[in-house]
């Protein structure tokens, strides 16, 4: 039986260990030590909570940098976001390289989250989603706008990720280091960064901060379509960049709200 189920998420081969608890000095084939359950069962409700509020379907992953070894993150293995538990987490380096394969299968585009995990120190938490109502703008010279402030990040600016400005016609997919490099490169310092005809990325300081982050978008892009369509094109009164710096202040100490309305929704 196949555990992958699309050729976005096909499988990289990989499988992290428990067990191995690694140390200074570590290679590719330790791990950067134990990760306390809660956190790990924190990181699959993430991936069920992204498919219960719509940014995921069958398809799309969260990940996790490791809370004591900057130099590992923590992914599900490859399979539909509303099916992941803490028992699918697999640990992975900077390489993309999973610690101790064991059989199962990793994402195929884990190379946005290393890459990106490299390039930002402060990135704790990587969301990549096709979700529907982001596409478009992906698409389409009009910039996304924040809409109202539990969007407010958007304020910041939200880059396009064309994959084939670099590297021409491909499958769409950030399948190596040298595509999730150009990638980390376009999202640069920002929360998110849309990817042309295929969908988008949104980072944070947490897993709860990536997760809302991720959800806004959706739902902040949904207003905006709204908005345009009654304004007939006018411009529109989107917050500015310091209405949005402001109002994310707030945001980001008022996650654990929605995290627990969230979380309460899949239990």
């Amino acid at each position: 039986m196949r555990l992958f189920n699309c050729p976005c998420c096909a499988p990289a081969g990989f499988l992290s260990s428990p067990a191995d608890t690694g140390g200074a000095g570590r290679s590719a084939s330790h791990s950067g030590g134990p990760v306390d359950r809660a956190q790990l069962e924190e990181l699959a409700s993430a991936s069920r909570i992204l498919a219960d509020q719509g940014v995921f379907d069958a398809f799309g992953h969260i990940s996790m940098r490791h809370p004591t070894a900057p130099d590992r993150f923590l992914m599900s293995r490859s399979l539909a976001p509303a099916l992941v538990s803490a028992d699918d987490i697999m640990e992975f380096d900077l390489e993309s390289e999973a610690i101790d394969p064991q059989g199962r299968s990793g994402f195929f585009e884990r190379f946005i989250h290393s890459e990106i995990y490299k390039a930002r120190p402060d990135v704790m938490s990587i969301v990549h989603s096709h979700s529907p109502s982001v596409i478009p703008f992906s698409l389409v010279p009009n910039k996304m706008q924040a809409m109202y402030h539990n969007a407010a990040f958007i304020a910041q600016g939200v880059p396009v990720f064309d994959i084939r400005e670099k590297f021409g016609a491909t499958d769409m997919l950030v399948g190596n280091h040298e595509k999730g490099r150009e990638l980390a490169r376009v999202i640069g310092e920002r929360p998110i960064c849309l990817m042309r005809a295929h969908g988008s990325v949104a980072v944070g300081p947490s897993v709860k901060h990536a997760a809302f982050r991720a959800i806004y978008t959706e739902v902040n892009a949904k207003l905006q379509i709204q908005a345009t369509m009654i304004s007939g094109g006018a411009p529109l009164a989107a917050l500015d960049s310091e209405e949005g710096r402001l109002a994310d202040a707030v945001n980001l100490g008022v996650v654990a709200r929605p995290w627990e309305l969230w979380k309460k929704r899949i239990s």
